[in-house]
């Protein structure tokens, strides 16, 4: 594998280009920045908030803040792929035009384009590249430079868009449907007593095949992805409001504080309290 990767100190601007054989992403995958994820060679399945859709070369995927996602192989494993992770508030910084982006973005978790005319797959292939030459070389300025030309990558990406370049992702399978209807399930419920025999009953599907096709189509075990979901709604109370820890996990569906510590600083890596509003 080929990584060529840069991440500032705060993990707010995040670059990483990619030749790989074959890759599954970490369990731990939402942040509180925008992904722009171009597939340059190969096909990955992608599992975004309650979908999986399988992307193929020249396609790009812009990910909303705080959206639980996971790429995993296809029949085609081998691809390669950049992937790009900025703020808001850096995109504005940079050019406050960018305000009409993020607002189009706000009400969206996530969209894909393709890159479909030979033009415009040069065009984000150069953008691309110049991204990663940047970090590469990180000559002075090289940062603010490199978050410029992402900020023109995702403004292509909204050119793609509006030309009906979107894509739409393959359909899905039946087992996919019905491991959709189970996420949106959680995603809903995910403050309730949740366990694979529960929703298997409520699903009329064996134990077995759910835990099997969840796997198969998010990525995520059963377990790993409710408490993705958890943690993710915990993070964002501890940010936005006061309320206690205690009751934090509560809300979140955690049954002791300790259990929800735990797993906190397993999909986070880092203990709660590190997203303390006010901190």
């Amino acid at each position: 594998m080929e990584e060529i990767r840069y991440d500032n100190e705060d993990g707010t601007f995040t670059v990483s280009h990619r030749k790989a054989p074959r890759h599954h992403m970490p369990v731990r995958h939402f942040h509180g920045t925008y992904e722009i994820f171009y597939l340059m060679s190969g096909r990955r399945r992608f599992f975004i908030q309650d979908r999986t859709i399988v992307i193929g070369e020249g396609d790009i995927v812009v990910i909303a803040p705080n959206v639980v996602h996971r790429t995993t192989d296809t029949d085609m494993p081998e691809h390669e792929r950049l992937v790009v992770n900025l703020r808001g508030e850096d995109m504005l910084a940079v050019n406050g035009a960018c305000a009409g982006m993020l607002n189009a973005l706000s009400g969206r978790e996530y969209a894909v384009v393709t890159a479909g005319s030979p033009s415009d797959r040069r065009d984000v292939d150069a953008l691309a590249r110049r991204i990663v030459r940047e970090v590469q070389g990180r000559e002075p300025g090289f940062e603010v430079y490199a978050q410029t030309l992402a900020i023109q990558l995702l403004v292509t990406c909204f050119r793609l868009a509006g030309t009906g370049d979107e894509a739409r992702g393959e359909d899905l399978s039946p087992m996919h449907a019905r491991v959709s209807e189970v996420v949106r399930y959680i995603n809903e419920h995910y403050a309730e007593p949740l366990s694979l025999r529960l929703l298997s009953e409520r699903f009329f599907v064996s134990p077995y095949y759910l835990s099997r096709s969840f796997k198969e189509a998010t990525g995520f075990s059963f377990v790993e992805y409710v408490n993705s979901v958890r943690v993710k709604e915990a993070k964002k109370l501890l940010e936005q409001t006061a309320l206690q820890v205690n009751q934090i996990a509560r809300k979140a569906g955690f049954r002791s504080v300790a259990h929800f510590g735990r797993v906190f600083k397993e999909v986070t890596g880092h203990a709660p309290m590190y997203y303390r509003k006010g901190r």
